[in-house]
């Protein structure tokens, strides 16, 4: 049974007495001195913090209008605990939102070349920024490498050789919990799904979706992109004198292009990944959950 056959008979255990609206939970925060307790509390080192302390790192002298809005961020955001408040991993997600740059940055980056060749023509890459997103492309005949987001904060103090180290191990990390089932963004469930249209991040003839059932994440890349940190793979390459730490996604071709990747099954799905490399290929069989279901080389 498939890991969306198990979402979809399982009933919620979630029971919320006091969830919030969306909205209302928005307009809890929407408050300057909020936000503020917010981000006092994120610089404290030592937690719980006491009610004096962080009155006084807001810089608020009237105590009660500064209780008022404490405890608008008490239960929801914040926890009162013995000796002071802390975080609730709501109020946490918050501050990490505002420091990502994602609600009040909207920078721009001129693209920049970036390692690797285009697995359709052979042409240079770049790396492209816009509305919170970072392309890989060929700006000769148009090919795209994955494009994911990235936060605005992720371009801080980094250079463009930085940017694109980041960017990766930012997608690799995305896939690695979108495979296991986990959204990236809410820690809902995944449903992965195997797709044979064509069109895709990637412009690829059969691709990977996973979809977050809870908040509607999506994430689609080629099968290859799931094998990163398989320890089959990683011993393939390692054995042959090559660090998949060490080499960018995109510079791989089966983790951006389905020549190497071809459906051998279809009930229940079972797909194939070819993996050369020094005179060897590596296959690896996945199924419908893009799980890894057997590994063989190939002498050639």
């Amino acid at each position: 049974m498939s890991r969306s056959d198990v979402s979809s008979e399982r009933e919620s255990v979630l029971e919320c007495a006091e969830c919030l609206d969306p909205a209302d939970a928005f307009a809890l925060v929407g408050n300057e001195t909020r936000l503020s307790i917010l981000e006092a509390l994120w610089a404290t080192d030592d937690t719980p913090v006491s009610f004096s302390e962080l009155r006084r790192e807001v810089g608020m002298r009237d105590s009660a209008q500064f209780n008022y809005h404490l405890q608008k961020l008490t239960g929801h955001f914040i926890a009162q605990a013995e000796g002071g408040y802390a975080f609730k991993h709501a109020g946490e997600k918050v501050v990490r939102s505002v420091l990502a740059g994602s609600f009040n940055e909207h920078p721009t980056v001129e693209p920049f070349p970036v390692d690797g060749s285009c697995v359709a023509c052979g042409g240079s890459l770049r790396a492209v920024y816009e509305d919170e997103r970072l392309a890989i492309e060929c700006p000769d005949c148009g090919q795209g490498h994955g494009e994911y987001a990235f936060p605005p904060g992720g371009l801080n103090d980094r250079t463009p050789d930085e940017i694109a180290d980041a960017f990766d191990q930012r997608v690799r990390h995305l896939h690695c919990l979108a495979a296991d089932g986990v959204c990236p963004d809410c820690n809902g469930r995944m449903r992965t799904s195997v797709v044979e249209d064509g069109a895709c991040c990637l412009g690829v003839g059969v691709r990977v979706d996973h979809e977050c059932v809870q908040c509607g994440h999506t994430l689609c890349s080629a099968a290859g992109l799931r094998l990163l940190d398989h320890s089959a793979v990683v011993s393939f390459h390692r054995e042959r004198g090559v660090s998949l730490d060490e080499r960018p996604y995109w510079t791989l071709p089966w983790c951006v292009s389905d020549e190497y990747t071809r459906v051998v099954e279809r009930d229940p799905v079972r797909l194939e990944v070819r993996i050369p490399l020094a005179g060897d290929e590596l296959r690896v069989t996945l199924d419908d959950d893009v799980d890894v279901v057997d590994t063989r080389i190939d002498a050639r």
